[in-house]
C-alpha cells in the first residue's frame, strides 16, 4: 500500500461514513464522479467530500450551488487539496492523511467497548460534541450527531473509552471496500492527558490490524498517531466558515 495512494483512500472512507451517517438523519445525499455531498439540517449543515483531484467547471458549479442555499454551516473535505472553494467566502486550512500499514496492535490500558446500547451511544455522543466543541450541536439533542441506526450500518463501529468507570473517550470507525478509517476520535476535557486517546484508537484499532487504516490528523492528534504506526501520507485542505 503506497502513501500516494492514501489520499484516494481517505476519499473514499470518508464518503462511506457520511454518506452512511446522512442517511441515517434523513438527509440527501448527492453522488457525483467528483464529489459526495450531504445535504443536512440548519445544524447539521452541508458536508462536501472531493472525491477527485480535479472537479470539471460543471461540478464545481454544482457545489457551489449547493452550499450557496444550504441550510447550515458548509464544510468540505479535500484530501487531494486541488479545489478552490474560496469563491464561497469559506476559510480553509491543512491537516495531514495519515497511512497505517497492516500490522499488531497493542492492548489498551483502559476499559474500551464496541458500542452497542442505546445509552452508551448518546454518552460517546456527547464526548464527541464536548471534545470538538461542536458548538452548532448545543444544546445537546440524543441522536442528533449519532442516531441510533449508526451502530447498524455495515463497516461503521463507534468505540467509548472509560476511565475508572467513567466515559471519557469516543472514536467511530469505518470498514469499507477492504480499507479502514477513524474519526471523531476525541477526549473528554476532564479526562485529558490520561492515556484516553491512546486507549480509543488501540481499542478501535484491534478490529482493522489486519487491514490498511487511513485517518485525518489534527496537530495534536499527529504525534499519538505516528507512536501507534500512521506515517504522513499528504496535506488535506479543509474548508469551513469564516471564524466570527
Amino acid at each position: 500500500m503506497a502513501l500516494a495512494e492514501a489520499p484516494t483512500l481517505q476519499a473514499r472512507n470518508s464518503a462511506a461514513l457520511w454518506t452512511a451517517t446522512g442517511r441515517c438523519r434523513g438527509h440527501e445525499v448527492v453522488r457525483r464522479r467528483g464529489f459526495v455531498a450531504v445535504d443536512g439540517d440548519e445544524r447539521a449543515g452541508l458536508r462536501i467530500l472531493i472525491q477527485e483531484p480535479g472537479l470539471d467547471p460543471a461540478e464545481v458549479d454544482e457545489l457551489s450551488e449547493l452550499a450557496r442555499r444550504a441550510a447550515g454551516p458548509v464544510h468540505a473535505e479535500d484530501p487531494f487539496s486541488s479545489t478552490d472553494l474560496s469563491h464561497l467566502g469559506m476559510r480553509s486550512w491543512q491537516m495531514p492523511v495519515m497511512l497505517r500499514r497492516p500490522g499488531p496492535v497493542g492492548e489498551p490500558a483502559l476499559d474500551v467497548i464496541r458500542v452497542r446500547r442505546t445509552e452508551d451511544l448518546r454518552a460517546a455522543e456527547q464526548i464527541v460534541i464536548e471534545g470538538f466543541e461542536l458548538d452548532g450541536f448545543t444544546p445537546y439533542r440524543p441522536g442528533e450527531l449519532f442516531p441510533a441506526s449508526l451502530i447498524e450500518q455495515p463497516g461503521v463501529d463507534v468505540f467509548l473509552a472509560s476511565h475508572d468507570g467513567v466515559p471519557a473517550g469516543a472514536s467511530v470507525s469505518v470498514v469499507d471496500d477492504g480499507i479502514g478509517s477513524h474519526y471523531w476520535v476525541g477526549t473528554s476535557p476532564a479526562f485529558r492527558s490520561r492515556g484516553v486517546g491512546r486507549a480509543v484508537m488501540l481499542g478501535s484499532l484491534a478490529h482493522l490490524a489486519d487491514l490498511p487504516v487511513t485517518l485525518t490528523a489534527s496537530k495534536l492528534g499527529r504525534p499519538l498517531y505516528e507512536s501507534l504506526g500512521y506515517t504522513v501520507a499528504a496535506p488535506s485542505t479543509w474548508w469551513g466558515p469564516p471564524l466570527p
